[in-house]
């Protein structure tokens, strides 16, 4: 279901579209994603107005109540620069599904406008910023899960390998199918709970099998799901998203500190 995408040169500026998710139960991880952004010299603006993307009555059929939601999205980011977005699987249903909820609407052509602009953020860091990381941290195992919706429309797990091995400290571990979903799903983990905890179970497992010492994701859903299981297990394993785990790796907090300190220092100086 991947599509062939035209990617625009690196910006200036980019909209950041954390997801409800990562602001409801892990705001660090957007702020995160911001120093990210902002140590490649890219300005980031917050919307604050903006909610779920509408996948969840999307994919529960309740197409017109997503198309409400899509059409309040869309018109929250009107300057035409990409949208960064921390989840594939919401990445995924703005670039294919916004244009397809859309189809013999007035809006057709804006939603198809908009989906371009939609970059999930490890796609944004190698395909349109070509970013080559220097890895600042200790040496370090980690496993990855990669959102099967992610993997499926966005290639999301070939966009986080490729950043991952710019790391050189860091030895990525593969877990025993690895492209199988891990029983979130949205709505699928509270319409069907049992078939969830068998999926979760299964993931975690195999997860916990490579002896990494990491588990890193670019979907706060799953890993949700995953850290939820892995809690309820009495594991004090807990999985992060990639967005902090990079930040991390190269000093991002570090570095703009230390730089709004000189610019503070600077300011209002005579030459």
């Amino acid at each position: 279901m991947h599509i062939s995408r035209i990617y625009p040169h690196k910006p200036h500026k980019v909209y950041l579209y954390a997801t409800c998710l990562v602001d409801m139960f892990d705001p660090e991880t957007g702020v995160d994603a911001v120093a990210l952004l902002e140590q490649l010299g890219i300005e980031v603006e917050y919307v604050p107005k903006q909610t779920c993307c509408g996948q969840p009555a999307y994919t529960s059929g309740y197409t017109a109540e997503a198309r409400t939601i899509a059409e309040h999205q869309m018109a929250l980011f009107p300057e035409p620069i990409p949208i960064v977005i921390l989840s594939g699987s919401c990445g995924g249903m703005m670039v294919h599904h916004y244009p397809r909820i859309f189809n013999d609407h007035p809006l057709h052509q804006q939603a198809i406008a908009f989906s371009e602009r939609v970059f999930e953020l490890t796609e944004f860091l190698t395909s349109v910023c070509h970013v080559q990381l220097t890895d600042k941290g200790n040496a370090t195992t980690v496993v990855v899960h990669t959102s099967c919706a992610a993997r499926r429309e966005m290639n999301v797990h070939k966009h986080s390998a490729h950043l991952l091995s710019q790391l050189a400290n860091v030895e990525v571990k593969s877990a025993d199918y690895e492209e199988e979903c891990c029983g979130f799903g949205g709505t699928f983990s509270i319409r069907h709970p049992n078939i969830s905890e068998a999926m979760v179970e299964d993931k975690t497992r195999n997860i916990l099998n490579t002896g990494a010492d990491q588990l890193i994701s670019a979907d706060w859903g799953c890993m949700l799901n995953i850290n939820g299981a892995l809690e309820y297990q009495g594991q004090a394993f807990k999985g992060k998203h990639i967005a902090r785990f990079l930040a991390e790796r190269l000093k991002c907090h570090d570095a703009l500190t230390e730089a709004r300190s000189q610019s503070t220092n600077h300011a209002g100086v005579n030459p």
